[in-house]
């Protein structure tokens, strides 16, 4: 009788331990759900980071080719009239960033026929992945004015800008 009582009270506990671990199965899917796409991620951006590093002339070329294209379009939107940047600007920018300057930044800054701007400075902020941060700063006799400057490698266009606040060697406002 007594061994009998110890098998029920064995299997009794047995049972317990195996709805507790059966219970346990969801959480555990679900950590390994998110485990494998924590995975995926990381392997993707280790990817990346193998291309460009396995091929740095290659992303050498790809922002030297870049940077002169935000070089030119930041001289184009400089010293053209707002009016024509629709056209001028088709193909170096997105339809985003052409209304944004015609509706935003144009009204703000002096850009008159007698004006000349040259554009001492494109600095890259970020040269990782396919988009490209740039900084430029365009500077005539009158004024100075900064933009960040989103370029994307795979659209080939500038997809993003801001105007920066200046202070500093480039400020010369009056």
């Amino acid at each position: 009788m007594k061994n009998s009582r110890l098998m029920i009270f064995a299997i009794l506990v047995l049972a317990g331990v195996l709805i507790a671990q059966l219970n346990q199965i969801p959480n555990l899917d679900k950590q390994l759900l998110k485990a494998q796409t924590t995975l995926k991620q990381v392997k993707t951006s280790q990817e990346q980071s193998q291309m460009i590093v396995s091929s740095p002339q290659s992303q050498q070329d790809n922002v030297s080719k870049s940077t002169k294209m935000v070089t030119s379009f930041v001289k184009t939107f400089s010293n053209q009239p707002t009016s024509i940047y629709s056209e001028t600007l088709k193909g170096l920018a997105s339809q985003k960033v052409i209304n944004e300057l015609t509706q935003t930044f144009a009204p703000s800054v002096t850009f008159s026929d007698k004006a000349h701007y040259e554009v001492p400075m494109v600095a890259i902020r970020n040269a990782w992945g396919s988009d490209l941060e740039y900084l430029a700063v365009a500077k005539s006799d009158a004024q100075s004015v900064a933009y960040t400057i989103t370029y994307d490698t795979d659209e080939k266009q500038i997809t993003d800008m801001s105007r920066l606040t200046l202070t500093g060697a480039f400020d010369n406002e009056k």
